[in-house]
């Protein structure tokens, strides 16, 4: 039996591990550094780097990286060995404070959008203290910032620290008003559900467009998917089982709290959900299990498919990201508790997230928007574009009786004065769970649905930390110039409820109606990435990131110029892949298959006897037709690439004519490729089908 206590956080070196490496003076420096953000002086970082250096060779490490996480969406790293000549021929180990805590990667062949030009390659990696470095593939791994020469972040970790701060800054503003001396920091938590798919890897490798693009751009639909439920929670198959076994494992050597394995709703479908943890370390773990999920899947014969929609017509795949804050003394802030001052507290924190994403909610949009995405959103599957909140009937009818003035009708009959009894005992699971709603109170936290399954969860939970951040700051303005608190504290919440209930929806997001009241409600409704990323450069969002010191407008600019500039690729190489698979692949099978039909037909015709030839011949006229129609489209596909050449104005131009000709063309031509996949013979045709690969793990 496995010692999973003594293997968590075997290769980290984490607190336990410096605390008994560390000198007493050095740990308590790091440790200041690590809670209060302070500098660290070069002398402390030698000797931390010296005892980090003989730990990790002790492990068996032979090099060291800074790991960061540029505007890629993945991980970067540049791995350098620990020798040194000795002048003699030989070698010794080392590593330097100044390595450990800055490295100059080229900045060059990154996305910046805009901020750098090609030939301004220089960038820097400085070490980011609150993550613990770890040791991966015989590397020791340094979580770091990644900046530009002149001080622009180019990477998704900054921004994510600079809006903990931020939050941080107002959340202890909320905090003093009600009392509170012993907090001296507040956090938000995270605890991202991942989901996934496998199939085995033979198949993966002869299907182009999965190699290329993640997803099938062709595929017609199985007899069975997941029409009949029994996928879902169901037992795990062997080899998926050995997989997350050895998942399981890894994760947790690197300190990742893997906690719940199940099968999800879709045939090959799958889920890992971690213990929470402070948002940027569970950013980092995040990455660090998407990538594990890869190459442990390869290990085991299969392929591990993170995108959000790779088959048409079975659910997609998402993340689920559980927000919440605390202090560090272990008060969670969304917990709302029993005595009266942590009910107005919870209160005041509760609307102040309603507001925040009432008022932000394109903001939201955009951190959920990818092309990937704009397959998965709104398909009954996942929540839809439209931004709505689910807090339970419960939470609603308080919310309804303080706005109202009314007595609460539930479970006590309270006067709903804030500052007295508000809240009678609230158990964590007073109230269903709505799976449709994009985001919806689950007892002690928010979980934000729209997330698809590939994405960083640094850019959602920059935006859920700026936006609360941003509407605490007001409460804070205005409760602190309070002479009389309780009245205004009681207004104050009164006045949020009126003004943001409407972002409030508790029923069925799925539904049609739905989609009419909410236009009434005056919400928007983004339903592309083309359409929601101009939302991220307004004035509005300029003025909240750069308020919070969490953007420059330079850097928010560059990241709409990469989102756009990505959303435009990712439909390009998908179309190129089109081509190409309908050119060299399937264009062949069809004129084979064909011409077998031809052939057999001549055969019958050449014995002189009255046999019939219905079949052959209705076979032969319809892929006949089929195939002359996928030629035409083909042709308007191409015609269509060609023509984005032209479009280059702006980036929104371009990204505009991708969405609607080049995507569009892209789906007719698919919709005549899957007619013939169900008539050419299955021995012709060129690629695996969605009922090999669906279910090719056994």
């Amino acid at each position: 039996m496995k010692d999973v206590a003594g293997l968590f956080g075997s290769m980290v070196f984490n607190d336990a591990v410096m605390h008994a490496r560390l000198p007493k003076d050095v740990y308590k420096v790091l440790k200041k550094t690590i809670s209060r953000g302070t500098h660290l002086e070069l002398d402390v970082a030698n000797v931390v780097a010296s005892a980090m250096k003989e730990w990790a060779t002790e492990k068996g490490a032979t090099h060291f990286t800074h790991w960061f996480q540029p505007m890629t969406g993945v991980t970067a790293e540049k791995h350098d060995s620990f020798i040194s000549p000795d002048g003699n021929g030989k070698i010794i180990m080392e590593f330097s404070g100044k390595e450990l805590v800055r490295g100059e990667p080229d900045a060059s062949s990154f996305p910046s959008g805009g901020l750098r030009a090609t030939f301004e390659a220089r960038g820097y990696t400085v070490w980011d203290a609150t993550s613990y470095a770890f040791i991966k593939d015989g590397t020791l791994c340094i979580p770091t910032a990644f900046c530009s020469y002149s001080g622009e972040a180019l990477d998704k970790k900054t921004p994510l620290l600079r809006s903990m701060e931020a939050i941080d800054k107002q959340a202890m503003r909320i905090l003093k008003l009600f009392g509170n001396t012993t907090a001296k920091r507040v956090i938000t938590t995270v605890g991202p559900e991942q989901e996934y798919f496998l199939i085995d890897k033979e198949m993966y490798l002869k299907r182009p467009d999965l190699v290329f693009t993640g997803r099938t751009l062709f595929g017609a639909r199985p007899p069975k998917g997941q029409e009949l439920e029994d996928h879902y929670f169901g037992s795990i198959k062997p080899r998926v089982s050995a997989f997350m076994k050895e998942l399981d494992e890894e994760l947790w050597k690197l300190g990742v709290y893997a906690k719940t394995k199940h099968n999800e709703v879709a045939p090959a479908q799958h889920e890992l959900a971690p213990v929470f943890t402070t948002t940027n370390i569970a950013t980092d773990h995040n990455q660090l299990t998407m990538e594990l999920m890869k190459s442990i899947a390869n290990k085991h014969g299969m392929a591990c498919l993170l995108h959000e929609k790779p088959f048409a017509g079975v659910n997609g795949s998402g993340k689920h990201n559980n927000w919440s804050i605390s202090t560090d003394t272990g008060l969670n802030l969304l917990e709302p508790g029993d005595t009266p001052y942590e009910n107005a507290q919870f209160l005041l924190v509760l609307v102040a997230v309603i507001k925040a994403v009432d008022e932000y909610q394109d903001l939201l949009r955009v951190s959920a928007a990818s092309a990937a995405n704009d397959h998965r959103l709104g398909a009954n599957e996942a929540p839809p574009a439209i931004i709505s909140m689910f807090i339970g009937d419960e939470l609603m009818e308080i919310l309804e009786a303080i706005e109202s003035g009314a007595s609460y009708k539930g479970k006590k009959k309270l006067q709903m004065e804030v500052g007295v009894s508000v809240l009678p005992h609230f158990p964590k699971d007073t109230t269903d769970r709505n799976r449709t709603s994009p985001f919806a109170f689950t007892g002690n936290k928010f979980e934000f649905r729209m997330l698809g399954s590939a994405f960083s969860i640094a850019g959602p939970n920059i935006v859920l930390n700026t936006i609360v951040a941003e509407v605490l700051r007001q409460f804070a303005d205005k409760l602190e110039k309070s002479k009389d608190f309780t009245k205004d504290l009681a207004e104050l919440v009164k006045k949020t409820v009126a003004d943001h209930k409407r972002i409030v929806f508790n029923g069925n997001n799925y539904s049609d109606e739905w989609v009419k009241e909410a236009s009434n409600r005056g919400l928007s409704n983004l339903r592309t990435t083309v359409d929601a990323l101009p939302a991220f450069i307004s004035k509005k969002s300029i003025g909240l990131f750069t308020k919070h010191s969490v953007f420059t407008e330079g850097e928010i600019h560059s990241r709409y110029e990469i989102l756009m500039e990505g959303y435009c690729k990712v439909l390009h190489i998908e179309a190129l892949t089109m081509v190409d698979m309908v050119k060299g692949r399937i264009m062949p099978a069809c004129i084979e298959y064909q011409n077998v039909l031809a052939k057999l037909l001549e055969r019958k015709i050449a014995c002189g006897l009255n046999i019939d030839m219905t079949l052959e011949k209705h076979l032969l006229t319809e892929i006949s037709k089929l195939s002359a129609c996928m030629l035409a489209k083909l042709t308007s596909l191409e015609d269509a690439l060609n023509k984005s050449k032209d479009k280059h104005k702006d980036m929104l131009t371009l990204a505009s004519f991708y969405r609607d000709s080049v995507f569009t063309a892209m789906s007719e031509l698919r919709l005549i490729v899957d007619g013939l996949e169900m008539l050419v013979s299955k021995k012709h045709w060129p690629v695996p089908t969605y009922a090999d690969m669906l279910f090719s793990v056994i």
